[in-house]
């Protein structure tokens, strides 16, 4: 059956294929006599056929098998010598190949080793500008809160200062003007009379004298000792004009040290977000680049593997077809 046919025989190679080549040959020539012999003999038998030489005719095979021979020889010599040279250039090419991977791989192992270090610190760089940026934030958001909580403060103190000064003034020029009874009628007399109860650091001498005068009737006669209250009156409203400079000071001067610190925290904040983009894009680059390199050394030690086996499998086949023709 058609299962059961067997595949036809390699043709032979080198020595054997020459000797295969030449077997025609020989057996030709070991025909030769009867072949002779049965040309000469047919001649001998027909005269009429004489005139067509059978020895030549003989000749005439010979050389023409000799010429087969010849011409198969020099192609089967054609096909050993393009062979060897492809042995030769293959040979070489594989070996550089192999040589270049030998390079490669140990420069590329290393330059992913130190692309994943620098991606593990750029890592800890990104997290550490994220924190600071959040710090800057916080401290930022913390400042506002306390300078609204100071502000709120001076601006109280400020007003009380104020509505002070303004009702001391009101009361030196009454009495100055000698209208101490009028005076006594408006708000700021009650206002007077509640500072001085409160003013921990009056001397009692004069608080005595401010309340008897604050205490008196508008009908009271009061003028000889206005000039005495008049003058207490007026060295409280200087030390009260001079605390309210100096809180004013010091206010004006937390504005500026609130100010510069918002500029500066800014000015960080917006050098963190640059560099957390910065650092951000330095890590995708980096993952990117480390999965490439992996790639191709996955490549080149795959290809490594297949040249060596290759250049083994080559050395072996042109070895054998070298003691074939030899």
């Amino acid at each position: 059956g058609s299962s059961s046919r067997r595949a036809p025989a390699p043709r032979p190679r080198g020595i054997a294929a020459r000797a295969c080549a030449s077997r025609p040959a020989m057996r030709f020539f070991g025909l030769l006599p009867l072949l002779a012999a049965c040309c000469l003999g047919g001649s001998l038998a027909a005269g009429d056929k004489a005139s067509l030489n059978p020895v030549r005719r003989v000749v005439s095979l010979l050389q023409s098998m000799q010429k087969k021979v010849q011409e198969e020889g020099e192609k089967e010599k054609e096909i050993y010598d393009k062979f060897m040279c492809w042995c030769k250039n293959g040979n070489g090419d594989l070996s550089a190949s192999i040589s270049s991977a030998d390079d490669k791989i140990p420069r590329v192992s290393s330059n992913i080793e130190a692309s994943e270090g620098k991606l593990a610190q750029t890592k800890e760089d990104l997290k550490a500008a994220q924190e600071d940026r959040s710090s800057a934030k916080a401290a930022m958001k913390e400042a506002v809160a306390l300078r609204e909580k100071e502000a709120a403060a001076f601006q109280k103190e400020a007003t009380e200062l104020s509505t002070n000064i303004a009702a001391i003034r009101k009361a030196v020029t009454a009495l100055d003007n000698g209208m101490a009874g009028s005076f006594l009628q408006t708000q700021e007399a009650q206002l007077l009379r509640s500072l001085i109860v409160g003013k921990a650091d009056m001397l009692d001498g004069d608080r005595q004298e401010i309340a008897a005068f604050l205490s008196s009737s508008a009908r009271s006669s009061y003028a000889p000792r206005s000039g005495e209250i008049s003058g207490i009156l007026k060295t409280m409203g200087e030390e009260m004009q001079k605390s309210l400079d100096e809180i004013t000071e010091q206010e004006n001067a937390a504005i500026k040290t609130h100010e510069e610190l918002l500029t500066a925290k800014a000015k960080e904040v917006e050098s963190l977000g640059k560099t957390i983009e910065s650092k951000t894009q330095r890590i995708g680059e980096l993952g990117v680049s480390i999965v490439q390199m992996k790639e191709d050394l996955d490549d080149t030690q795959a290809a490594l593997l297949d040249d060596q086996q290759y250049l083994k499998d080559l050395k072996r086949s042109c070895s054998t077809k070298t003691a074939e023709w030899e």
